[in-house]
């Protein structure tokens, strides 16, 4: 029988679909391996969200074929997608597969075919299939595929095409496939999530979805990246009375700088964002709030990126995921005038990750000696063996007790700091 290793890069979504396209390959009598040595594909299933993604995805195919000649290196995922036959003029690369084709793995493997990338904008209906097993502690749940945004500096929506939105019916089978599976807590993913159920005939919302999430097995849940403007003052509402929804947003707010945020074509202003959080922290007690920013965008000045950088240093929020901007062929901020400098963006860079180490720090603190509920993981943190687990509002903690508490629910006290401060300790609450 034929063996694969499955390498992923990028995001959530990617990493359902890599768990999927495993669970096709295996049922389909073909072994998952991590050794690249014995396998015969080396399946990598890509991101293209910066040129930096690309160089990775290109360095993991060369460190395989080195490893292993004789291994047929498959590339999909975003990367396959948007570049197409291209790739196949590279040595390295034996087979590409777009990622609509993703589903198809077996079927094409099995046929030796070198090539299968359709037009992405062709396609109008989502693909589900059930998924039973995941390597993760939270069991992801694929919602939806593509993005109808254009935002200037992104190509994802031509590597992912329109929006395309799972139904009820599918997501919540999923969801109890998982909680039967044993799992405690669900993510909800996609490529846009905010826009779930607007391609429908009858236009559904995220809330719609998530009220039917209630009534699931499940016993909590969490979102994937949202624009500030898909959480209203009613969505907030419904989530803060919520007892399975767990209190941590991730907010894709990439500047607050008007005219930056204007360049980029994000359709809102710093005010939404600033109000958006405020409402946010006043419906919930320490929500953990991160957020993506992209600094050194075409046309950012000094001042504009000052505007930015004070009004994250003022808002109350968590975590910062600071990109520096990477110029992509296709898009229109790459034909924009006054490019900032590498050099510009590094410094940037570390002055708003400057902000993001206060902010955890502060969000951090700001739990100690509250009490929380813990999913316990199965296996042991490996640099202490201590227990570990994700509170509700995403915080990583260690335990110092017994293995019967692995694979449970527990509530716990905050206690401090670990030794090496990546961590806040806990002790179990009986």
């Amino acid at each position: 029988m034929k063996k694969f290793v499955i390498k992923t890069l990028g995001c959530k979504t990617n990493q359902v679909e890599s768990a999927l396209m495993a669970e096709i390959l295996i049922s389909n009598n073909y072994i998952e391996t991590n050794d690249i040595s014995e396998a015969d594909y080396y399946i990598i299933n890509s991101c293209s969200v910066t040129h930096i993604a690309d160089k990775k995805n290109l360095a993991y195919i060369r460190h395989a074929k080195k490893e292993n000649p004789r291994i047929i290196v498959v590339l999909t995922g975003c990367m396959a997608q948007l570049e197409k036959e291209s790739l196949l003029k590279n040595d390295n690369i034996d087979i590409v597969i777009g990622n609509y084709e993703k589903n198809d793995i077996a079927k094409i493997l099995n046929s030796n075919q070198k090539y299968s990338v359709s037009d992405i904008f062709a396609h109008n209906s989502f693909r589900y299939k059930k998924l039973y097993h995941t390597k993760r502690t939270r069991a992801s749940v694929k919602i939806q595929d593509g993005c109808d945004n254009r935002c200037s500096y992104c190509t994802i929506p031509y590597a992912r095409g329109k929006n395309r939105s799972n139904s009820i019916e599918n997501i919540v089978e999923q969801i109890n496939i998982f909680a039967k599976e044993g799992y405690f807590e669900t993510v909800l993913t996609g490529i846009h999530i905010g826009q779930w159920g607007l391609d429908f005939e009858n236009k559904k919302t995220l809330k719609n979805l998530l009220e039917e999430i209630e009534k699931s097995n499940i016993k909590r849940y969490r979102l994937g990246s949202l624009n500030p403007l898909e959480l209203d003052n009613d969505f907030i509402n419904f989530l803060s009375n919520s007892e399975k929804f767990c209190p941590h947003f991730h907010l894709s707010i990439q500047a607050l700088c008007n005219k930056t945020l204007k360049a980029m074509n994000r359709n809102y202003a710093e005010k939404n964002v600033i109000e958006l959080v405020e409402n946010i922290n006043s419906k919930f007690k320490n929500a953990f709030i991160g957020s993506d920013i992209i600094v050194g965008f075409p046309g950012e000045s000094e001042e504009d990126f000052s505007c930015t950088y004070n009004n994250l240093l003022n808002l109350k929020i968590s975590k910062i995921h600071v990109f520096p901007y990477s110029r992509r062929k296709g898009t229109i901020a790459d034909k924009m005038p006054n490019q900032t400098n590498e050099e510009e963006k590094k410094n940037r860079v570390k002055k708003i990750q400057y902000i993001s180490n206060m902010k955890i720090e502060e969000f951090l603190n700001s739990n100690i000696l509250t009490e929380n509920e813990v999913i316990v993981e199965k296996n042991r943190d490996k640099k202490t063996n201590l227990l570990k687990g994700v509170t509700r509002n995403y915080i990583n903690v260690l335990i110092d007790d017994e293995d019967k508490y692995k694979d449970t629910i527990q509530k716990v006290l905050i206690t401090g700091f670990s030794i090496d401060n990546e961590k806040l300790t806990a002790k179990i609450v009986t």
